[in-house]
């Protein structure tokens, strides 16, 4: 044997008959199949980009106000924090409000702890009649992953709306979830109508009622006295309950007599004041949905709209989407018939857990299905047993990586499957260079009679340089990408530290677990021909490469063949046969169209155009249900968390939440179906002045805005570092309501 063996063949020599490989082996499989089981399951990669929202009211104040007196020294003490990227302002008449984001892979509760400390110790700085700023956090937990929503023919909204605040209370009991919020209904009101003409007779004033009112609804303790050796705690006053315990409220005397509120207005116990709808409504293809607990057969037709009340569900930070969904809906599955009454429709209309186990289930059969392809292949190229070593190298490596995962913070989303499923290209070449020099090595006369172990470790020894610097280069060539900057650096990062750390345990697997397995696998020949028979494809090679090395028309030509190879390759991109984008689009089974419609709409109005929008939706053949929220913003996903459409509220704003069938049910992409309805939703809205956006989930990291387009009017000319400062005129629809939409400020700092 020779001497010098290097790494590879040092290694080779310490594990190849050792008692620890196939231990090693055995612990590797069961880290991955650990991390599989305890790795949280998601559709989106975590990403930590802190960004918070501060809101300041100051009532009666105009946005011009509002922009010199709070936002402008909002911003500059905003500003002082370090870490902050941007800073996006909107002032409107009564209130400000500033999202603080902050640079990419900040400390999110460090974060928020620098920026609430600067914020309180300026409190003195706060102008007269102005509140203290209102510090929210936003994160990418704070996305709804469940979504369901309650409808009934029978009910109404007040009535759907007490259902669901029941159901609320049951969902914030379920372990991991985190934010429950209910979307739409009306709640009950007792309203009290004044009468100017018996307020008049009585000589009672409109503040003397409400001072009464006031009064008495309320509940005070007053004191406690001993008796019977026992200490009692005295109450006084109660809660008004009914209408006739407010119609018995005293709110003065005449003609010696009191005079209840009841002789002075018309009190009635009803829904309040509408500011908001929310119907549901079933498309063509509403039989074919597959979720188990859709009420499919007592569903509404295609005709009916039914109001309706949506609950969302959020989950904690750290948790398994899909094991959050699961228990949620096993809870309200159990709560039908007792608490849900009957004849309420209850419709999963969002469940991320469900899609979140469907791609990585589906990313992981097609891993699966990688591992077989390159196992075929291997033994159509090198034979039955090579590929059995190879088989057993890749999923050795694979788990190691998904423990990687684990250990490092991931979680199991398409991004991280995909890492695995690009790096199986990569990582089978360690082994097959090893295995197959250990193969050649076996068969070389001159090795006849020698052992198998002093073979195989000189094989490796021979392979082992050139293999460690390819793999260093593949990592190389990777590992750059972990470090972009932005959003997409670290949503895009666990492709690069996946595929760099597979590289690493593929190369410790080749020199590890393949001598291992090629020694009990691999025969060794005893009797050897004269020559060495070779394949047909070492033939075929040694035919084509003889005329390019010996013939210079062969070679020149072949030279020539490449580089209009090459030509036509950049030909197809210019001529737009193939289309460059970063990231395909995502087929999902969503999209919403958003409705803004003129300043001054009313509530009606607006919910008459979203109707007719909505018509023109459920005859769409994929649309299995949609659900319409007009006067308030529809369960939001990450595009809409950092668009902040949570914040739509208003009689002119409503969006249309549309579901379709599962992308196994229908032939079209969800982003072709949106694009084929976006032509006649755009012709609808036209009529009404309407604008609207068909918005897609997008399948990176989600953006502001499309596109930022800069306007004149810089009123700060000076520079601080990077900093600049400029304002311009916008209107306020789509985002925040204000009685003159041209008295809306909005500012961007950067």
């Amino acid at each position: 044997m020779k001497d010098s063996l290097g790494i590879a063949g040092k290694f080779a020599r310490a594990f190849i008959d050792s008692k620890l490989t196939p231990l090693i082996i055995s612990a590797s499989i069961l880290l991955g199949i650990g991390a599989v089981l305890l790795l949280p399951r998601e559709e989106e990669p975590q990403i930590i980009v802190p960004m918070i929202d501060v809101f300041v009211q100051m009532p009666g104040a105009s946005a011009k106000e509002i922009e010199e007196r709070v936002t402008k020294p909002m911003e500059k003490l905003l500003w002082e924090v370090p870490g902050v990227e941007y800073i996006y302002s909107t002032s409107s008449p009564g209130y400000a409000m500033a999202v603080v984001r902050f640079y990419v892979g900040q400390n999110e509760e460090a974060s928020i702890v620098r920026l609430n400390q600067k914020m309180s110790a300026n409190f003195d700085l706060i102008p007269s009649g102005a509140s203290p700023p209102i510090i929210k956090p936003r994160s990418i937990d704070d996305v709804p992953i469940l979504a369901l929503t309650l409808s009934s023919s029978r009910y109404d909204h007040v009535m759907l709306r007490r259902i669901g605040a029941q159901l609320h209370d049951q969902i914030k009991e379920v372990a991991d979830v985190s934010e429950v919020k209910i979307i739409g209904g009306q709640r009950g009101q007792i309203r009290v109508t004044l009468d100017e003409a018996r307020m008049a007779a009585y000589n009672v004033a409109p503040a003397s009622i409400v001072g009464a009112l006031a009064q008495s609804n309320r509940q005070l303790q007053s004191g406690s006295f001993a008796a019977g050796n026992r200490e009692f705690l005295v109450e006084t006053g109660g809660f008004l309950h009914s209408a006739e315990e407010v119609g018995n409220v005293v709110i003065g005397a005449a003609n010696n007599r009191p005079v209840y509120l009841r002789d002075v207005s018309r009190i009635e116990d009803g829904p309040e004041e509408p500011s908001d709808y929310v119907f549901y409504g079933t498309g063509p293809a509403a039989n074919h949905s597959t979720r188990a607990d859709d009420p499919v057969a007592t569903a509404p037709g295609s005709d009916t709209i039914l109001p309706a009340v949506t609950i969302s569900i959020s989950k904690r930070k750290g948790t398994n989407a899909i094991t959050v969904a699961d228990h949620v809906l096993d809870k309200v599955e159990k709560l039908k018939g007792s608490l849900i009454p009957g004849d309420v429709n209850v419709a999963t209309t969002r469940n991320y857990g469900e899609t979140a186990s469907e791609k990585s289930n589906e990313l992981l059969l097609h891993m699966m299905i990688a591992i077989l392809s390159v196992s075929v292949l291997i033994w159509l190229a090198l034979g039955l047993r090579e590929s059995g070593i190879v088989a057993t190298a890749i999923p050795v490596t694979l788990a190691l990586t998904l423990a990687v995962f684990y250990f490092y913070g991931y979680t199991l989303n398409r991004i991280t499957l995909f890492a695995l499923i690009f790096s199986i290209g990569i990582l089978v070449d360690d082994a097959i260079v090893v295995v197959e020099n250990m193969a050649r090595h076996y068969e070389l006369p001159e090795n006849r009679g020698r052992s198998r172990v002093e073979i195989a470790i000189e094989a490796v020894a021979e392979v082992g340089n050139p293999t460690i610097l390819a793999t260093f280069a593949v990592i190389a060539a990777i590992l750059p990408m972990a470090f972009v900057s932005g959003l997409m650096g670290p949503y895009m990062r666990p492709i690069p530290v996946g595929a760099s750390a597979a590289m690493v345990f593929s190369l410790l697997v080749a020199f590890i677990v393949t001598p291992w397995a090629s020694l009990r696998l691999l025969k060794c020949h005893t009797e050897h021909e004269a020559e060495i028979k070779e394949g047909w494809t070492t033939r075929l090679y040694r035919r084509v490469m003889g005329k390019l090395i010996k013939e210079a028309k062969w070679r020149y030509g072949f030279l020539a063949l490449v580089a209009l190879l090459l030509l036509a390759t950049f030909s197809l991109v210019l001529l737009k046969f193939v289309r460059v984008k970063m990231l395909p689009f995502d087929n999902r089974s969503e999209f919403q169209v958003i409705i803004d419609m003129p300043e001054g709409s009313t509530l009606e109005q607006t919910a008459a155009v979203t109707r007719e929008i909505s018509d023109y939706v459920r005859t769409m053949p994929e649309v299995t249900d949609y659900q319409m929220y007009v006067g308030t913003a529809s369960p939001y996903n990450f595009n809409g968390l950092v668009r902040h459409y949570f914040l739509r509220r208003g009689p002119n704003v409503a969006d249309i939440q549309v579901n379709l069938v599962p992308k196994g049910d229908r032939k079209a992409q969800s982003h072709d179906i949106a694009k084929r309805a976006r032509p006649a939703i755009q012709q609808i809205a036209a009529k009404y002045q309407a604008r609207i956006k068909v918005s897609e989930t997008p399948p990176g990291p989600p953006v502001l805005q499309q596109r930022h387009i800069g306007r004149a009017g810089c009123v700060h000319a000076s520079h601080c570092g990077r900093r600049r400062q400029c304002r311009a005129r916008a209107s306020a629809a789509g985002k925040r309501r204000c009685a003159d939409s041209s008295a809306v400020a909005a500012r961007r700092s950067f």
